[in-house]
């Protein structure tokens, strides 16, 4: 890993060293493979559990270099509760590690953490990424994919770590300081997996003996960075609506809020350039093309190449011959919005991310919020303070200018450039490196699932489409035998949207991980009315509240049968 040699607190001490080196060997000796599966990569045994014999003596009993233990409670069975499930007792441990004082901006910083370790544990460990700016420690519990939550790794007994990722409020002002960046980055969770896999070693006596990754959103992009740089300290990865191009989603993001204000009927208001009237019209458009072509019409669109090959903005889409009116699109409103779903572009014409897919869900709140008022906020402050070398003036800096006045041209060069304080540009540090390349993850028998709403509104479903693509490629045509990508018609980002993105990936993965199970589908509930995970407010009245939908391995696509329950996912194959 790179870092700043003028800061001694990135450079790992003998003892740190010496840690790093025992996880690796607890992780390489624990639970090896014990057969062979049948493309011929290893299947690694199943983890076995162990009690926690006790927990507040955790703060003097753990010694760990570089880190300290800041309390160790005592959680009664009950007083967690996730889906409305009490979570079993367990312990929760904090603590802080490499405190130090920056020499660029003068503020203090450490990787603070938690670690929740259940009294009957399964054996397993489970890194929980979490998502935006990091900057805070939520709950270690563990997401287990989709929408509100199903269940937790925490509730299934495994031991769950979360971290603020190296920074200590979720502001985009850390990127002042260069090795904050790099922690954001990678290098929290390369510090944080050894520490981690010791701490369980000292608390239960033995080290765990299988170990997942697991996030959505920029969670989704530290698991697969975790995957292209940490492949020999995790065996399992559940990868969510990654933004795995980050700092390029955010620009192509800015450059919407650019188009979108162009078209405003209230300047600076970028979402009235693309009304939820209108964006209704549009949802509408694209339902009445593509809904029945999975056979049923049923506000969902299963198969979404069909659909964009199928719809067309200009042509099914009425052009207002008047005033804008909701019911109908300008000339120019077709020209802009048609551009920015193709792919945003350098102002010589180069695309520079994804192209998008039109699918039902664009009339949401969640989407109008990503695309209209992110720009101006979460993703001008992550542009020019994090990720640009050198960063912007944060005495002046002004996120809505920026978003709207700023030159895109410029702002890529400057995720990509780097200079003697800030030696490792954004597109480094943020992006998992040679992300095709998954080898290391495959030969040791490790798997990886991969979700991804196909109406998610600031990272692109196709991008990561067009990443499976390329994994695909890189191993003869197919990586099902270690890697399986899921689209979730109708989700918005990570949850919400017209969909059934209520589901379990986390359980699936342990059963190809340690069972040679690979999942041929996974099913996916609506959250209606009663819902313990929480009621989903973009569902249409018209739904069954319990409505069920297969999500099929990319590149299968669910199809109705014919006949059955049109809300049942019994009625729908992978094909």
């Amino acid at each position: 890993m790179k870092s700043r040699s003028t800061n001694p607190s990135t450079i790992p001490t003998m003892p740190l060293a010496t840690a790093i080196a025992a996880a690796l060997l607890l992780s390489a000796c624990a639970g090896g493979g014990d057969s062979v599966d049948s493309a011929g990569l290893p299947r690694l045994a199943a983890a076995t559990g162990a009690a926690l014999p006790s927990c507040t003596d955790l703060v003097t009993k753990v010694q760990l270099a570089n880190t300290t233990i800041t309390g160790a409670n005592s959680v009664a069975a009950g007083v967690v509760r996730i889906a409305g499930k009490p979570v079993p007792a367990h312990c929760q441990v904090t603590g802080r590690m490499f405190d130090r004082v920056s020499t660029v901006d003068g503020a203090r910083y450490a990787i603070g953490f938690e670690m929740r370790l259940p009294l009957n544990w399964n054996g397993r460990f489970f890194y929980q990424g979490n998502g935006g700016l990091d900057g805070s420690i939520v709950p270690a519990t563990g997401q287990v994919g989709g929408g509100g939550p199903l269940d937790s790794a925490l509730n299934m007994g495994f031991a769950v770590i979360s971290s603020d990722a190296g920074h200590g409020a979720p502001n985009p002002a850390f990127g002042i300081d260069p090795q904050a960046r790099l922690d954001y980055g990678y290098q929290a969770a390369g510090k944080l997996t050894p520490i981690a896999k010791n701490l369980i070693q000292i608390a239960y006596g033995k080290a765990p003996e299988r170990s997942y990754f697991g996030g959505c959103s920029n969670g989704g992009r530290h698991a697969m960075v975790a995957a292209a740089r940490f492949a020999d300290q995790y065996d399992g990865f559940l990868v969510g609506n990654p933004g795995f191009r980050l700092p390029l989603a955010a620009i192509a993001n800015i450059a919407g809020g650019q188009a979108y204000n162009a078209l405003a009927t209230t300047p600076g208001d970028p979402s009235t350039g693309f009304t939820k009237a209108e964006r209704t019209t549009v949802e509408n458009a694209v339902l009445a093309k593509c809904d029945a072509l999975d056979g049923a019409s049923d506000g969902l669109i299963q198969n979404t190449q069909a659909c964009q090959a199928a719809f067309k903005l200009d042509r099914d889409v009425p052009t207002c011959t008047g005033g804008r009116d909701g019911s109908c699109l300008s000339a120019a409103q077709k020209t802009a919005i048609g551009g920015l779903f193709s792919g945003a572009t350098t102002s010589t014409g180069t695309k520079f991310y994804s192209s998008w897919p039109y699918d039902a869900g664009i009339s949401t709140g969640g989407w109008a919020d990503w695309k209209f008022n992110s720009p101006l906020t979460r993703d001008s402050g992550a542009v020019g303070l994090i990720w640009q070398a050198p960063p912007e003036n944060l005495a002046t800096f002004n996120g809505p200018q920026f978003a709207l006045t700023g030159n895109v041209d410029s702002m890529l060069a400057r995720v990509g450039a780097t200079t003697s304080v800030y030696t490792e540009s954004a597109l480094s540090f943020m992006l998992p490196p040679n992300p095709t390349n998954l080898a290391t993850m495959k030969n040791r028998g490790g798997k990886m699932m991969v979700y991804h709403g196909t109406a998610d509104p600031i990272f692109s479903s196709d991008d990561t489409t067009a990443w499976y693509d390329g994994l695909r490629a890189a191993n003869g045509g197919d990586a099902s035998s270690f890697a399986r990508f899921f689209r979730v018609p109708g989700m918005n980002h990570c949850a919400g949207g017209p969909s059934a993105e209520q589901f379990d990936m986390l359980t699936p993965l342990v059963n190809w991980v340690e069972r040679g199970q690979a999942p041929d589908n996974v099913i996916a509930s609506v959250r209606g009315a009663g819902n313990a995970g929480g009621v989903n407010a973009d569902l249409p009245a018209s739904w069954s509240a319990n409505r069920t939908r297969p999500l099929c391995p990319y590149p299968k696509a669910a199809k109705y049968k014919g006949s059955g329950n049109v809300e049942d996912a019994a009625s729908f194959s992978c094909e």
